[in-house]
């Protein structure tokens, strides 16, 4: 009896102590908030640096365990920043905008949208400028739009047009006997095509050179209403790398002036007549700037749908029928809501997630108006969960459309023979089956182009119902072509052009309502053990050492290997990697 006295004793003990050093730390939490609160004072300059990532959808976890162990992410969501700087054209304390950012960590897409919204605040009346020591390409795109563009006398902007790059992998099979069995449909559907051949198609040239001329006609386009510089004199500035130190850029118009940071600091002061208060927009949407005060009780519901298509739950990096599903039915149920818009930046994956995501937006729509909102990607399996939407709505220099389909499959076969290795089956019927370590028999081939057709067929026929287009007319703009939102206007696939906001606005229209607040979903509840994953106190994440072991580019090649382990089943998706520079 002692020893259970003891034994219970000392796990009540065990539990007590656990539960006070969580008080601890929620008291240590409390005072670190009460000593670290922004306020916005006077003569305020709001400083915008993106350099780190940008997502459309970035949910904060306040409680204070998660500030104290710093278990939060270091991110930004796109929404609360364009909140922040629209709160920030009326707010009385707020002088202007300085970006100093050396490198934007976004996507065309969402970097068109800040710049957007700069222009608008400068229109306001409010001053925007920009400074720093190097220009990014996407960086001097969104620091463009600033009054007055300044940079470093060794500095230097990389202004040279677009670009990508893809890795073909055919002679690497070959040579190692490790290959891809594929089956498609879609000439253009250069997902699989690196691992078909060791060169580029003719067809997948055509696409890419395609789009990639309508994003680059876009940034040319902002830039010269900015400037005021021709955009003929752009692309050549461009061609001849005319940015590529700081007296060229300065000669054809690029900037406004060379100058050194505490020079620039000193042009701020004169801008505000006197001492400024320097203060992050990161700091800012802590104040509560990152959202616009409504009080209306009729409400927008925004569902966020980011990354990758898989079948599940998904998570804030890759989206599941089951988050999905779920905030489209809470959406449609909650007698609040009168619209949803889905904001959509997914270059696609699994088929079937897909079609599940399609009929729980179709039973939604059939209640409620579906607005879709395009951001950076929204192809394949991401064009099919917006597709039968009441409006689309992309911005420009959205990567959309790739309506088409594969599956793929890893064979050994040639590897295991020249290691020696035979592989034996022994089966109890003659279905078709595939082993990795045997060549994909006929058999196997044709059931499952079979399906991959069927899928195929099933998408065009989910566009042409939701786009009132024929399936021979869907599938003319189809066969996996990818295309620009802007050139996706054009063919039919998008209703018009635009940002989250206009989005939104649409949707109130067809709900006739004029005043509303926002709702955002999914909620992602994670419990102390997957917090305690992200703490820096933890041990560092697998691809966290990768990366430091391989360094930036080496991690490009490292993601495309780990996506392509986690495909499942038929895909509809764009090719692994699109890298636009």
């Amino acid at each position: 009896m002692k020893f259970l006295r003891n034994l219970v004793a000392s796990i009540l003990g065990f539990f007590i102590a656990l539960f006070l050093l969580f008080m601890f730390f929620v008291f240590i939490g409390a005072l670190v908030g009460s000593d670290d609160e922004v306020r916005v004072k006077p003569k305020t300059v709001l400083s915008l640096d993106l350099s780190m990532p940008v997502k459309d959808y970035a949910p904060k976890d306040n409680s204070p365990l998660a500030t104290v162990l710093e278990l939060t992410e270091s991110n930004v969501g796109l929404n609360a920043l364009l909140n922040a700087i629209e709160n920030a054209k009326t707010d009385a304390n707020i002088e202007g905008i300085s970006i100093q950012s050396t490198f934007v960590n976004a996507g065309f897409a969402q970097t068109q949208a800040i710049r957007k919204k700069l222009k608008e605040f400068k229109e306001s009346g409010k001053f925007v400028v920009a400074y720093n020591d190097f220009y990014s390409q996407k960086s001097y795109y969104l620091s463009s739009v600033a009054d007055s563009v300044f940079l470093n006398p060794v500095g230097a902007i990389d202004f040279k047009g677009l670009s990508t790059e893809i890795l073909y992998y055919k002679d690497f099979e070959d040579a190692y006997g490790v290959q891809m069995e594929v089956i498609r449909h879609g000439k253009y559907k250069s997902a699989v095509e690196p691992f078909l051949s060791n060169e580029m198609s003719e067809a997948n040239r055509e696409q890419t050179t395609s789009f990639l001329k309508s994003i680059w006609g876009e940034v040319v386009s902002d830039i010269s209403t900015s400037r005021k510089i021709s955009e003929s004199k752009l692309n050549t500035i461009a061609n001849d790398a005319l940015g590529r130190n700081a007296t060229l850029a300065n000669e054809h118009q690029l900037i406004d002036g060379i100058i050194y940071e505490d020079e620039y600091k000193k042009r701020l002061k004169s801008r505000v007549d006197g001492d400024y208060e320097s203060l992050s927009i990161i700091d800012y949407m802590s104040t509560g700037k990152g959202r616009i005060a409504t009080f209306s009780p009729d409400k927008v519901a925004v569902i966020f749908a980011q990354g990758s298509i898989i079948y599940g739950e998904g998570n804030e990096q890759m989206i599941g029928q089951g988050l999905i599903n779920k905030a489209l039915k809470k959406a449609r149920e909650n007698k609040k809501v009168k619209a949803v818009v889905l904001r959509v930046n997914s270059p696609g994956g699994s088929a079937l997630a897909s079609e599940l995501i399609w009929r729980e937006i179709e039973l939604t729509k059939k209640e409620k108006p579906v607005v879709v909102s395009m951001g950076n990607y929204a192809a394949s399996g991401g064009y099919y969960i917006a597709c039968n939407a009441s409006k689309i709505i992309a911005e420009p220099t959205t990567i959309t459309g790739s309506i088409g389909v594969f599956g793929m499959l890893p064979n050994m076969h040639k590897l295991a023979g020249k290691l020696g290795i035979n592989a034996e089956q022994v089966s109890t019927n003659t279905s078709p089956s595939y082993s990795v370590f045997e060549p994909m028999d006929e058999k196997f081939y044709k059931v499952t182009q079979e399906g991959v057709e069927q899928i195929y067929e099933t998408f065009v026929t989910r566009v042409a119902n939701g786009r009132n287009m024929t399936y021979k007319e869907v599938d003319a703009i189809a066969q996996g072509r990818v295309w620009s939102g802007k050139e996706a206007v054009a063919v039919g696939l998008v209703d018009r052009l635009g940002g989250l906001s206009d989005a939104i606005q649409t949707a109130a229209e067809l709900a006739n309502i004029d005043t509303y607040s926002i709702r955002n979903y999914p909620s992602y509840d994670r419990d102390l053990k997957s917090k305690l994953k992200l703490s820096p106190f933890a041990k560092a994440s697998q691809e966290e050492a990768v990366k430091e072991l391989i360094g930036e580019e080496g991690m490009v090649l490292y993601q495309t290997l780990k996506e392509m382990k986690a495909l499942k089943g038929i895909q509809a998706r764009m090719p692994f990697v699109i890298d636009i520079k």
